[in-house]
């Protein structure tokens, strides 16, 4: 190894490559001590709604099919008091190239590439966005290298993120499958400065420009089916981008009195970065492991600042157990024909909730689906789950404990939401930016109105919470 390759200064030197390889000089935006111009960061791509959609059209992104789940919906108001029982709609976008929403921003960032002149790009990710970028990179004759987080100390991988680097190396992607731990982010970075590609991030400004384009498409769709918006969207929430993007959409479509509402599978007590868990949870994403961070500080993200910012767009946030999505899966399959799956059930198995606590005529949209495949089935996880020596059974899913036990429910009437308190989450994001305020600094002015930006509060209650935090410190 170089003297130049070692962790210590590959990690001193991630700001320099970040820029080279994202092409994009964040401190440029720096409006104060914390804050930044988040609306300008986004527009100075050059990238409105319209344009995005033209360019992903070109690669047959987007224009996904907007279904209405009658059976769902008709079983929601058996369950449901009278006159309650919203109808469920769902935007298809497994219906996309690689089988999800992740295509719509592997279109705009592969894009962006091309026009800058990289010679390829680069993604870290165990999910479906591997698999979109490799598609789009195939599709643009781009080189596309993509770095997985995929098994343990022991070597055992999880069926899902199997079938991930399946689907990556099909598109002709080179896939570096590493354990769990910190070596993730130093080997990202080391081949960013090695091959000088593209920092395909699921956080710049283009992978979440690239998904407004699903919450303005939605929004139409619902706006030519019943003349008027959505009341309710709900969005599988992880790492942020899909919620933001899509809020983001909505409101440049008009529908900014839709209610945007987060869910994510509950798997407290488990670290993501743990050896131990890693292989003890049955869901890749969509999960609190990433949701709950994400929230609470998004900029620990891989590039300076984090252009999914989904505090600023949520109205609520709700989790549902793992036993609950794989039921629910199900469900979808047996009453609607629609194999799916796993990630966008977890908004579907909440949205068959809140369906029941509305109005039979509002609609509520689960903004996305996505393929499933072998790998990605409820049996395969499931059965991996046992083999780790998870208990595996049917009953009330309140009972489930992640990294113990999945309680499938045995009833319809079994599924429930927890509701995440929002001030809580708020407060934290709050601690947070107080342990990022370079030392001897106090906040301005401008920081405080970002910060209640970010939080979708007031400054008045930043200021309360500030000092109130401060006090305690």
């Amino acid at each position: 190894m170089k003297p130049g390759d070692t962790y210590q200064a590959i990690m001193s030197q991630r700001a320099e490559i970040m820029r080279t390889s994202v092409g994009i000089d964040y401190a440029a935006y720096n409006t104060g001590h914390l804050a930044f111009a988040y609306e300008r960061l986004l527009s100075d791509t050059g990238y409105g709604v319209d344009t995005v959609r033209a360019i992903q059209s070109r690669t047959a992104v987007g224009n996904t099919p907007l279904l209405e789940l009658t059976n769902m919906t008709a079983l929601a108001r058996v369950l449901s008091k009278p006159g309650l029982g919203a109808r469920i709609l769902v935007k298809d976008e497994a219906a996309n190239p690689s089988g999800s929403f992740k295509d719509r921003r592997a279109a705009l960032s592969v894009h962006a590439a091309q026009q800058r002149g990289y010679p390829g790009v680069v993604a870290a990710t165990s999910g479906n966005y591997g698999a979109a970028v490799a598609s789009q990179a195939a599709k643009a004759g781009l080189r596309c290298i993509v770095v997985q987080e995929a098994f343990d100390s022991r070597g055992l991988t999880q069926p899902e993120i199997a079938e991930k680097t399946r689907a990556c190396e099909a598109y002709g992607a080179e896939v570096l499958r590493l354990s769990v731990g910190p070596e993730l982010f130093y080997v990202f970075l080391r081949l960013l400065k090695d091959t000088g590609y593209f920092n395909a991030s699921l956080y710049t400004p283009y992978a979440i420009l690239g998904i407004e384009t699903l919450g303005y498409e939605l929004a139409l769709q619902v706006k030519a089916q019943a003349d008027r918006f959505p009341e309710v969207v709900i969005a599988t929430h992880a790492g942020g981008g899909n919620l933001t993007g899509t809020a983001r959409g909505l409101r440049k479509a008009g529908a900014t009195e839709t209610q945007v509402i987060a869910a994510s599978v509950d798997l407290s007590g488990l670290h993501m970065a743990s050896d131990r868990d890693f292989n003890r949870k049955s869901f890749t994403t969509g999960h609190t492991g990433f949701s709950m961070p994400f929230t609470t500080w998004p900029d620990r993200a891989d590039v300076p600042k984090n252009a999914a910012r989904a505090l600023r767009y949520m109205d609520r946030f709700v989790t549902v157990t793992q036993g609950e999505v794989f039921y629910i899966t199900q469900v979808l399959a047996e009453l609607e024909g629609l194999e799916r799956g796993p990630a966008g059930n977890t908004s579907l198995a909440a949205a068959f909730v809140l369906a029941q606590q509305m109005p039979a005529e509002h609609i509520i949209v689960v903004q996305e689906t996505e393929y499933t495949g072998a790998g990605k089935h409820p049996l395969s996880q499931l059965n991996f789950a046992t083999q780790m020596g998870i208990a595996v059974r049917r009953g009330d899913p309140r009972e489930s404990k992640p990294g113990h036990s999945i309680v499938i429910p045995q009833h319809p009437s079994q599924l429930a939401v927890l509701e995440v308190d929002m001030d809580r989450l708020r407060r934290s994001y709050l601690r947070h930016a107080l342990n990022a305020l370079p030392a001897g600094l106090a906040l301005t002015a401008t920081d405080i109105a970002f910060l209640a930006d970010d939080t979708r509060s007031t400054q008045e209650y930043v200021q309360e919470v500030i000092h109130e935090l401060a006090g305690q410190a």
